[in-house]
């Protein structure tokens, strides 16, 4: 406790212990009708030993009960409940103490309305003592709320709504007014909540913006579905007032609510894409104390994998990345945030170095790889392709055999959308990652069975399409775009993506890997595809700017190996879902003949390190949907 709520809690005893005295010498005369001679000398002795000792009774409970801890601006039905339970301890303490010594001296004591009217005086007034605070300082901040002050509106008349309110009327520092509430539930409207009236639903809200002069709209539902959430959303930015949002439930790790938890609307908020659950019991328990190491852990993906799975607790966090400035900063920024209580290391290296990566296996043992190191740019890697067979398809398979020599229990492999049905190098490159990863799955099987090795390494794959604000997206390309004055670029007006955060890519990639049974491709449920060209719009929108006026979006064609549409899984694959997870499905792997497949490995190798123009041609004998003549 610092120094000045030390000072407070003293304070607060001192007045707790003058009131008390107060209620029983009011208890005393009030039961001898206000006459201090009718009182009798005995009861006056034993007065003057029970109200100190009673006193200090209740100031040590009310310790206990940690009522000397609590913000008293802040009291709410919490600390009501703790002072209740302090007083109930209080009762029973003094009359079975009373009850013990009139047995043993056999002398008579207080009379008992003394004691029940002492009890009730000392619980209203410890009471209204606290509650004193909260009703003096919401005065004060009513009083201080000036005419230029913000109007606020409040969307949702929920829990969370209602923290929002309190935080606000309560916060010292905010010259902001609480006018009124949305609620789509008609029970509600009408009536008030912490004083403020719920005057409609979603349909109102312009005609309160204009009734009651809002300034700006705080969307208070984070439980709100997608499709809810966009409409409404798009209802508030209509008006023209400022607009913030309360993060969704999955972002909101403790469930707190404070004024800095508001944040403005982003444009994840506008896609009416429904929050991903995830079963974060099932991560932790195949990750806590386990030694994990992030291939790629610098990257945009490996990154915010390094932040999750340090929140599970793991034996050691390996960091393996071949960009230093990546690793760093990652590493950086989870010292400063765990210190000491997560085993890290940053190791600088590249999955395509065969001596590294069995020098760092055999070394550190990692229970678990989350193999996130690729290159993923589609147009660079078209211009680039045998880099993309090298880092993507070699890196991956070294990875896995290494996996395999060095007892590692689980390998995932971060997968794209692309690679299904192909029309781009990149994609092609991640389908045969997967093939490798169901392959050695196959091999981990077989080498267990015989005896050869005495762990039998689990092989699974994540597929999944664009995320939001990873590095290369092209959201971060419409930001530059619209911090340069435009023009905004987009490929073709009836483009679609799949788009998810990259928090609930990777709680799902995570979870993914809990369900591995081997040689699994799992593919995560994106929600519905959105058109590329409605997201530039939306990202002009929220920037204040209208689009075609202020911002142009000029239309360029696609790209070499883009498609209009993303597809989830080939023909041939199916679809399952996880019982666990109906945001994680499973496509089924599709046959083939692994001696085959590992020579077409090694032949792609040596076209790779030779630079070879036929490297296409010979992806494509290995991926038979990879069509790289073709933009669907």
């Amino acid at each position: 406790m610092s120094r000045h709520m030390l000072y407070r809690a003293v304070i607060l005893a001192v007045l707790d212990f003058v009131f008390m005295v107060i209620s029983f010498s009011a208890a005393l005369l009030i039961r001898y009708d206000f006459k201090f001679t009718n009182i009798e000398t005995q009861y006056i002795k034993q007065s003057l030993i029970i109200i100190p000792i009673c006193s200090v009774l209740i100031i040590v409970l009310l310790g206990i009960f940690k009522m000397y801890n609590s913000i008293w601006r802040f009291v709410s039905f919490s600390e009501f409940e703790r002072i209740v339970k302090a007083w109930v301890c209080f009762t029973i303490i003094v009359f079975v103490a009373e009850l013990i010594d009139e047995l043993i001296t056999k002398t008579r004591r207080l009379p008992i309305s003394v004691w029940v009217m002492a009890i009730i005086f000392g619980f209203v007034t410890t009471t209204a003592l606290r509650f004193s605070f909260r009703f003096l300082n919401y005065i004060r901040k009513d009083s201080l709320v000036t005419k230029d002050c913000t109007n606020i509106m409040i969307i949702g008349a929920g829990a969370c709504g209602k923290d929002v309110i309190h935080e606000i009327v309560m916060s010292r520092h905010l010259d902001a007014k609480v006018c009124c509430a949305i609620d789509d539930n008609p029970v509600k409207i009408g009536r008030e909540i912490d004083g403020v009236p719920i005057v409609g639903s979603r349909v109102d809200i312009p005609n309160a913006v204009a009734d009651y002069s809002i300034d700006e709209i705080i969307f208070a539902i984070p439980d709100a579905k997608g499709v809810d959430r966009k409409e409404i959303l798009d209802i508030c930015q209509s008006t023209g007032c400022k607009v913030r949002v309360i993060p969704g439930i999955y972002q909101m790790i403790d469930g707190s609510v404070t004024v800095n938890s508001i944040r403005n609307v982003e444009i994840i908020d506008l896609l009416g894409r429904d929050p991903v659950k995830a079963n974060v019991d099932s991560i932790r328990e195949y990750i806590t104390d386990k030694t994990v190491m992030v291939t790629g852990g610098g990257g945009s993906i490996g990154s915010e994998l390094c932040r999750q799975i340090a929140m599970a607790k793991p034996k050691l966090l390996i960091i393996f990345d071949i960009y230093e400035n990546n690793a760093f900063w990652i590493e950086r920024e989870l010292r400063a945030k765990y210190g000491d209580s997560l085993n890290l290391i940053a190791l600088i290296g590249s999955v395509r170095n065969t001596n590294r990566v069995n020098s760092v296996l055999e070394k550190y043992r990692p229970d678990i790889i989350f193999h996130a190191a690729a290159h993923k740019h589609v147009p660079l890697m078209e211009g680039s392709p045998n880099e993309a067979i090298k880092n993507n398809v070699g890196g991956t398979y070294k990875m896995a055999q290494a996996a395999v020599k060095y007892g590692v229990k689980r390998f995932v492999l971060i997968s794209t959308d692309k690679a299904v049905n192909p029309t781009n190098i990149m994609g092609a490159s991640k389908r045969i990652c997967e093939m490798v990863i169901q392959m050695m799955d196959r091999r981990a099987q077989s080498l267990y069975d015989n005896g050869e090795i005495k762990v039998r390494t689990t092989f699974s794959a994540v597929r999944f399409g664009n995320v939001l604000g990873s590095n290369g997206s092209v959201l971060k390309i419409f930001e530059k775009q619209i911090a340069n004055g435009g023009p905004v670029t987009v490929t073709d007006k009836n483009i679609i993506r799949y788009f998810m955060t990259i928090p609930e890519a990777v709680v799902l990639v995570m979870e993914s890997g809990a369900y591995a049974k081997g040689g699994e491709i799992f593919v995560l449920n994106m929600g519905e595809p959105v058109k590329i060209d409605d997201v530039a719009r939306k990202m002009i929108k929220l920037s204040g700017l209208t689009p075609d006026v202020d911002i142009k979006v000029v239309y360029t064609g696609l790209r070499p190996g883009e498609k209009l549409y993303e597809e989830r899984l080939m023909d041939e694959e199916g679809l399952r879902e996880t019982e666990e997870n109906k945001d994680i499905s499973i496509a089924q792997p599709i046959p083939m003949d692994d001696e085959e497949f590992e020579k077409q490995l090694k032949e792609l190798d040596i076209a790779a390190k030779s630079e070879s123009d036929e490297i296409k041609q010979i992806v494509a004998r290995i991926v038979k949907t990879y069509k790289p003549s073709e933009a669907k």
